[in-house]
């Protein structure tokens, strides 16, 4: 089996929604967020990434780990996987649909299956903790 793809991605709650991003040909939501480059951490992928798909700055001492989920690639091949590292934190800036990103949304828990596999297991525990409707 080949190494998960590896990801990081941004949780951000309003109202008992989650932020959702669907890039330009894509019928899926995504957490925010993306692959990592060689030699990043966590922290400088999840930086670099919100700030080039949503044109805001996260500040860095605000993020917090939420959970590091895995699951399935939402692709045809099924030995695919995706590992995903999720943090919450605050920022500045207005959001906006940036980069490969087409629309912004916010999502609740009867979106569940418009996501991603990966993204669903957050949704999973978000509801699970009251903090999604």
């Amino acid at each position: 089996m080949t190494e998960p793809i590896d990801t990081v991605a941004w949780i951000h709650l309003r109202e008992g929604r989650v932020l959702g991003t669907r890039s330009r040909g894509k019928s899926l939501f995504y957490i925010p967020g993306g692959k990592r480059h060689p030699g990043e951490s966590d922290l400088q992928t999840l930086l670099r990434e919100v700030e080039e798909e949503l044109t805001v700055t996260l500040a860095p001492e605000s993020a917090r780990h939420f959970g590091t989920y895995e699951a399935p690639a939402d692709d045809a091949d099924p030995t695919r996987r995706v590992r995903m590292a999720c943090y919450t934190g605050e920022f500045t800036g207005t959001l906006r649909a940036s980069a490969e990103i087409e629309e912004l949304a916010w999502l609740d828990y009867s979106d569940r299956e418009r996501t991603a596999p990966v993204d669903r297991l957050v949704f999973d525990d978000l509801k699970a903790l009251g903090r999604l409707r």
